[in-house]
């Protein structure tokens, strides 16, 4: 099979990521074969291949927003031709303290898909079978792909952050995540603002129905009840503390940041304010924000690609050169 290949981290403009055949995996006990349909494209798929991330597995297959068939199975919870989804979160070990108090996000021997074990810049992919979504008939394969992670992540960050129906959220960032979870905020009547750095994605967030949409250093003209920080840069959640009221939460949903720099406590934090991160999701998240997504009249709109360009669609998301999310068909 075709596979983009990362053997050594090393700057995106170096392509990093080689295309190469290699032998189709074979599934072990209580894993599935998968044919890759698509495979969303993540800003973590970036941090993978530039080692922001440090490896963990050498010559791994990033892609972790995966949705495909079922060619082989070796479980009865999966049936030949079924059509299924992959997140991020790949296997927990089931028996930590975090595991069995319904906080697996937060497993201390976790396996992640694309960075753990291989991911879906494939032609096939073997997955461990409880971590698999059914998909919604109503979803097209290229629409799920990018909800597996953007949109679950994001709606998680939802949950972090503690939102409500009928509040004032701010997003601060504008990449898939964004996207994926603004028709949610504008289903439950949220008033919606977002900041972020680029004009053209400031445009096209008031058109998606943001309430207002302007530059990453500029305060929102309303105090918000939640922030949610998207970009891996840590002024950027000083901006969102700056706009937040007394009570809020601010939750960083990045899995690297660069750093945070200092700030005053008694201007930005004081007032119970809070300052949460978001880690990874859930198999509750992932199949909630799927069956939320699927009772919505809106779908995605995506950006198709093929395996070869990974590395120049990763240059896009490093340098904010697109407006809607990748999604690879291998």
């Amino acid at each position: 099979m075709r596979a983009a290949v990362l053997e050594q981290p090393a700057p995106i403009e170096t392509s990093p990521l080689v295309l190469r055949d290699v032998p189709v995996p074979s599934p072990l006990p209580g894993e599935a074969l998968l044919k890759v349909v698509a495979c969303g494209v993540c800003h973590t798929d970036l941090h993978i291949a530039e080692g922001d991330l440090p490896p963990i597995k050498k010559a791994i297959i990033p892609g972790h927003q995966i949705v495909g068939e079922v060619v082989k199975t070796n479980v009865s919870s999966l049936q030949i031709g079924d059509r299924v989804g992959v997140a991020w979160l790949g296997g927990t070990d089931g028996t930590c303290r975090y595991c069995t108090t319904d906080r697996e996000n937060l497993c201390d021997h976790p396996v992640f898909t694309g960075y753990g074990r291989d991911g879906g810049f494939a032609e096939y992919v073997t997955v461990d079978a409880r971590f698999t979504y059914s998909i919604p008939a109503s979803l097209s394969s290229e629409t799920a792909a990018p909800l597996l992670c953007a949109g679950a992540v994001g709606y998680r960050s939802l949950r972090v952050a503690d939102v409500k129906p009928g509040t004032s959220v701010g997003l601060f960032g504008y990449g898939a995540s964004v996207q994926m979870v603004m028709p949610v905020l504008l289903q439950w009547g949220c008033d919606v603002f977002v900041a972020t750095r680029e004009p053209d994605h400031q445009d096209l967030a008031r058109t998606q129905g943001a309430r207002w949409a302007g530059p990453l250093d500029e305060k929102t003209p309303e105090q918000l009840d939640a922030a949610i920080t998207f970009a891996p840069v840590g002024n950027v959640v000083i901006s969102a503390l700056r706009s937040l009221s007394k009570g809020g939460v601010v939750a960083i949903n990045a899995v690297h940041l660069d750093r945070i720099p200092s700030f005053d406590y008694d201007t930005l934090l004081w007032g119970e304010r809070q300052l949460r991160s978001v880690a990874n999701l859930t198999r509750r998240d992932a199949a909630e924000y799927l069956q939320l997504v699927a009772n919505l009249s809106w779908r995605p709109k995506v950006t198709p690609c093929r395996l070869d360009e990974i590395n120049r669609v990763l240059l896009d998301i490093r340098e904010s050169r697109f407006t809607l999310p990748y999604v690879v068909i291998p």
